[in-house]
């Protein structure tokens, strides 16, 4: 379907005209009647399938512009996807007077307060900054017809759930709910089945995990070869632009470390960084400003970076979502892209079962290994799935859960 057939608002037509959108994406496509409907809707599409668009377009319709009160409440993981969100929102809405804002953790309260009371008409949040300002501001939730969960599955992955529910319990009155993921965990189910009434379910792709213009690549290098690997691709290869994740910040800063002497426009974002230079690092990135950009799991939620030719894959991811969320960086919206994952010997067995979990076709580089052959897991406990910028953020939550909410409570930090 093209954007013109849509029976939009004139300025909504504009507005997407103005930004490039021909056609709706097949996620678009699909939830745009039952969100227009006011139908409660779960949606399951591939990263980089246009779940930002599909929420935002039938949202934006169903906006009364007279009316200074939060009608949408979007609820997302991260503060960049926050701000990703509304800038999303604001060049569809640019010919409307429809307001939206965000509010996230590591930016000034009272800014965010004196924003909130001039009148904003769709509100992006990270669970623990909306919560602060419900506790410490005149913010209320009483007029929103809309929540958005997107990215729900990390949401909850990061601890969140007990704000999600908080959240939910603010809404007595009748609403919509949608909820957004690129995977569908068995705690998301059952989310879905106490909030949300008789939802339509969308899923897209579900026999291919990773999109198919994703070219997955894996190279075997031990950890001392494993530097010189990664330089011999970029100088062969030359990526357009790359993202290349490690699993800890220690091990970023290492990698930037030796990147920086022997390449041209590295740069390197953590969690350690301060908002701002965070904000500026991720803009300057999407401008191509940036061709290689060292990162912890921060980036690889939901930002839509669409001239990344390459995802590398420095650190072997530590769990198969890990992979899918990493990957999800290029390839998008029907663009071709490259993966390149590193992995030891060691790795084999972790390596088996992520091919056989994402359902990908590999490429080697060099001579292909016997995975079957790989040792079978020992029983042990489960690891963590979050890199170290998330780890050190869940005692804080966890007693801030036991102690319960007051005005003292620290600000979201996603």
């Amino acid at each position: 379907m093209k954007c013109t057939e849509l029976k939009l608002q004139p300025e909504l037509l504009k507005g997407l005209q103005k930004i490039g959108y021909e056609e709706l994406t097949p996620i678009q496509q699909q939830t745009l009647e039952p969100i227009l409907a006011g139908r409660d809707l779960i949606a399951k599409a591939q990263t980089g399938s246009g779940k930002t668009a599909a929420c935002a377009i039938p949202i934006l319709e169903k906006i009364d512009p007279a009316a200074k009160e939060i009608q949408a409440l979007i609820l997302v993981p991260t503060r960049e996807l926050a701000i990703q969100y509304v800038e999303e929102i604001s060049k569809i809405a640019q010919f409307t007077p429809i307001q939206a804002f965000a509010v996230y953790g590591g930016f000034p309260m009272d800014i965010q307060k004196g924003k909130l009371a001039d009148g904003v008409h769709v509100l992006v949040a990270t669970p623990g900054r909306l919560i602060d300002l419900l506790y410490n501001s005149p913010l209320t939730l009483s007029h929103v017809k809309t929540l958005v969960l997107d990215e729900a599955d990390e949401m909850l992955d990061m601890g969140f759930l007990p704000d999600v529910e908080f959240v939910f319990s603010c809404l007595v009155h009748e609403h919509q709910t949608l909820l957004f993921s690129a995977t569908m965990p068995p705690e998301i189910k059952t989310l879905a089945q106490r909030y949300l009434k008789n939802p339509v379910i969308i899923e897209l792709n579900t026999e291919n995990i990773a999109p198919e213009t994703l070219t997955h690549t894996f190279c075997q290098a031990r950890a001392h070869h494993r530097l010189e690997a990664l330089l011999e691709y970029l100088r062969t290869n030359k990526p357009r632009q790359a993202i290349l994740f490690c699993n800890s910040r220690r091990s970023s800063e290492q990698l930037y470390n030796h990147l920086k002497k022997q390449l041209d426009s590295v740069e390197i974002i953590h969690g350690g960084l301060d908002q701002a230079r965070r904000t500026s690092l991720f803009r300057r990135f999407k401008r191509l400003d940036i061709r290689y950009m060292i990162a912890t799991d921060i980036a690889s939620r939901g930002l839509d970076f669409s001239h990344t030719s390459h995802v590398i894959n420095y650190d072997f991811p530590t769990h198969p979502e890990s992979y899918t969320h990493r990957t999800g960086r290029t390839a998008r919206m029907g663009r071709e892209g490259v993966a390149l994952t590193f992995y030891t010997p060691q790795e084999l067995r972790k390596l088996r079962t992520l091919i056989r979990v994402n359902r990908i076709q590999p490429v080697w580089l060099g001579t292909e290994p016997d995975i079957q052959a790989a040792p079978k897991a020992r029983p042990s406990q489960k690891h963590s799935r979050k890199d170290a910028d998330r780890s050190a953020k869940r005692p804080r939550s966890a007693r801030r859960r036991r102690r319960g909410r007051s005005a003292s409570t620290p600000a979201d930090q996603n």
